[in-house]
């Protein structure tokens, strides 16, 4: 097993190239199969990518890697609509091809899917929403097995909580439907967004793409016609490398990026006190002269991501005075608290709220990785920790961000990858 050894207390600086988003990737992906061929630009090469890429295949999807972050992907011979708990066990975002399984096949059979461990994230609403557009579903075995022998048709649908998954799998599935779907409290993340518009491209009618109700006209079961797309930068991503720069109190630049996507993380990373300049294909930060405490509240887009929740408390111990983060979406993102608690950093947990005190000399040690994110907010804690941290269980960072060592060395951080 890998992990990564870093030197703290280096003075970094440079720029860094932003990869394509994989929350986008995925749902691009699974919505292949709704598709005589999809051409996918910008794939990042990361573990959840492949993942799904390996589920394809096995499905019957003919794969064609023209090149480093380029396929294409035929589906016109599917031999299989059964996703192996093999392969799905590697990750959550495998729950996608149920609705274009369901919608293009009348039936499939998904395993309940695995991923990070950092709460309930039940798939009961991705269930509810495809019975009422007529699927029989019954969880066997650990798996959720759908048919839909007359097809999906049109229904109206209103989510109990906003789901970005669910959004996207009710998307695929009305997009084949009969008639028209209407989808209340729908994700408006950029990631549904864009498959909103690959959808569009196809000659599916939208209507609402970017607003909390979507009203999707459905082919009738008609395969949709051949296209290109190219994957939105990964939002997330730039925010850990605005971050890095923010932590270390240096000039970062970042090029292949959507500023409008990091509206929320622009934001509070000025009310810190960091300089901000945007240009048009990329942006960067500027070190601040005073490092201020804040407080964020997770929230669904455009809201504060969690996803950059624990890249934010890492930041928080390098402030001055004590910083609060609320976290609202889920119950147990904070096991990186007892990680970074091992370092040095002073946090308190009451709830879903932390407080962080900043000012706190961080020396190095070994942690481990619990989940995506939390890996990001280790490395970044090791940038200004004295001495060597040794990150062990990266296997969790390698799900989400590509070729994470050239670009940390890109900025001048002193990073090994090494084996147990």
């Amino acid at each position: 097993m890998d992990y990564l050894r870093i030197l703290g207390e280096q003075k970094i600086g440079g720029s860094i190239t932003i990869s394509g988003a994989k929350n986008s990737a995925l749902p691009i992906l699974a919505a292949s199969l709704l598709f005589k061929e999809l051409e996918i630009d910008n794939l990042p090469d990361v573990a959840d990518v492949k993942t799904l890429l390996r589920l394809l295949e096995y499905l019957g999807c003919d794969i064609q890697q023209e090149s480093i972050g380029n396929v294409k992907i035929r589906a016109e011979r599917i031999v299989h609509t059964k996703a192996t708990y093999d392969i799905v066990r590697k990750m959550r975002a495998s729950i996608l091809v149920l609705g274009p399984l369901l919608a293009r096949f009348g039936r499939c059979e998904v395993s309940l899917p695995g991923g990070c461990a950092i709460g309930a994230r039940p798939v009961d609403l991705h269930i509810k929403a495809m019975e009422k557009m007529g699927a029989e579903i019954v969880i066997e075995n650990g798996y959720i097995v759908a048919s839909a022998p007359k097809g999906l048709k049109g229904a109206h649908i209103s989510f109990d909580k906003i789901t970005v998954t669910g959004t996207e799998n009710l998307l695929m599935a009305a997009a084949l439907a009969s008639g028209e779907t209407i989808i209340n409290n729908a994700a408006k993340e950029p990631e549904v967004v864009q498959l909103c518009e690959l959808l569009v491209s196809a000659g599916i009618e939208i209507e609402g793409i970017g607003s909390d109700t979507l009203k999707v006209r459905g082919s009738g079961g008609e395969v949709l016609k051949s296209c290109h797309i190219k994957v939105i930068p990964d939002r997330i991503e730039a925010g850990t490398y605005l971050c890095a720069g923010a932590i270390a109190n240096a000039k970062v630049t970042l090029s292949n990026v959507n500023a409008s996507h990091l509206q929320a993380i622009l934001d509070k990373l000025e009310e810190i006190g960091f300089g901000i300049e945007i240009l048009e294909n990329s942006l960067s930060i500027l070190p601040a002269k005073k490092r201020q405490a804040f407080e964020l509240i997770t929230t669904e887009y455009p809201g504060f991501p969690t996803d950059m929740q624990a890249q934010f408390m890492a930041l928080a111990t390098q402030c001055e005075g004590m910083s609060v983060i609320e976290e609202r979406l889920f119950e147990n993102r904070f096991m990186h608290v007892s990680e970074m608690q091992r370092l040095g950093a002073y946090i308190s947990l009451k709830g879903k709220v932390a407080q962080i005190r900043g000012g706190e000399v961080l020396r190095g040690a070994d942690v481990m990785a619990t989940d995506l994110r939390a890996s990001s907010a280790l490395i970044l804690s090791a940038l200004v920790a004295k001495g060597f941290t040794q990150i062990h269980r990266i296997y969790h960072l390698d799900r989400g961000y590509e070729k994470i060592e050239q670009k940390l060395k890109a900025i001048g951080v002193e990073v090994q990858r090494l084996k147990e």
